[in-house]
């Protein structure tokens, strides 16, 4: 006889809990009770919701589980970031999720998809292929299963996979994240980034307050388009249009981000091709240094270069900064250390 699958309660919202409690013959007021325990208290069994009889609770358990699950590994840096590795709800497939705390803030770069379609030329993620979309309770799980989770002060959606690609899994998140029965939290402690999926991207501006990240990395259409191949379909110059049609100049952000290679795209060429592309939009730039991937003929810039791109964007108008390089001692390009995990469980 088949056993069906039990359902995560991760990734719920209460409106779904109601409906499954009444399908179960439970008193609806049990929903209230199930996301207190789930999103408030964070437990990580049914077993420990205890204002709930022990008869409902093993109703409710034999149809739902909780959803959490612990990281596989984790690598420290000297810097203290730390990159940990998080079993999906897809059979042997993982993810990465990367704690940089900084000071008084602690930032976490969760993932939300397992391996990417994007298939950019300077990031291991996409050199994986994909493989599938994380759930909203595999992405929820990256967060409430992380031990400093207590800590976080912000979160970006710049891990694995094109959140754009699998929006309705990152809306439910946010959603979740922002609600009252969830984290409470303000969306503007939230980033999300893309490509420039352009018609997904316009249903996130639409639906979320969240502030947006664009991976910009050239302003020259050819160039982009060698780094990016999803720049064929979806042009810079067309995204950029769209992001003109919303207000960015109060509480929500907009920024850039631009990985600077080596004598690639570092000049001040392309700086003028940048002002010339953002002029007039409310944004800021974020530079930010290669990590070396195997296998890619591509170095990072050295900090003059990078100085240079700076010093001239902020000349003429473009708020930047070049962020600060961290983990790495710790496989710190995204897939990396999924890469590895892979490479040594096919060598066992």
């Amino acid at each position: 006889m088949e056993t069906r699958e039990k359902q995560p309660l991760l990734g719920m919202t209460p409106d779904e809990m109601r409906t499954a409690v009444i399908t179960l013959g439970m008193p609806a007021f049990t929903a209230k009770q199930i996301a207190n325990w789930v999103y408030d208290k964070g437990v990580v069994s049914i077993n420990e919701m205890t204002n709930i009889s022990k008869k409902n609770r093993e109703l409710l358990a034999g149809s739902f589980t909780v959803g959490r699950a612990e990281p596989i590994t984790v690598q420290t840096s000297i810097d203290g970031t730390r990159k940990y590795l998080f079993p999906t709800g897809k059979a042997g497939a993982n993810i990465e999720t990367v704690y940089i705390p900084d000071g008084e803030r602690a930032t976490l770069c969760v993932s939300c998809q397992v391996g990417c379609k994007m298939n950019c030329l300077f990031c291991q993620t996409g050199k994986q292929g994909f493989e599938g979309q994380l759930t909203a309770t595999d992405i929820l799980n990256q967060i409430y299963s992380l031990p400093e989770r207590d800590t976080l002060t912000n979160i970006v959606f710049m891990g694995q996979g094109e959140p754009m690609d699998n929006l309705d899994n990152v809306l439910r998140t946010t959603e979740i994240l922002t609600a009252e029965y969830g984290w409470a939290w303000s969306p503007k402690r939230i980033t999300v980034s893309s490509v420039g999926v352009k018609n997904k991207l316009k249903r996130f501006l639409d639906e979320s307050q969240c502030h947006v990240a664009i991976s910009l990395h050239s302003p020259l259409h050819k160039q982009r388009e060698e780094l990016m191949p999803a720049e064929k379909a979806m042009p810079i110059e067309d995204i950029v249009a769209l992001l003109r049609q919303y207000d960015f100049s109060h509480q929500r952000r907009l920024s850039f981000e631009y990985i600077v290679f080596g004598g690639v795209n570092d000049s001040i060429d392309h700086a003028k091709e940048i002002v010339r592309l953002l002029n007039g939009l409310e944004c800021r730039i974020n530079l930010i240094r290669f990590h070396q991937i195997p296998d890619v003929p591509l170095h990072g810039a050295d900090d003059k270069k990078m100085e240079q791109l700076r010093d001239y964007l902020t000349a003429h108008g473009i708020f930047t900064t070049i962020r600060a390089s961290r983990g790495q001692d710790i496989f710190a390009a995204c897939g990396l250390l999924n890469t590895k995990h892979k490479e040594r469980k096919q060598q066992q």
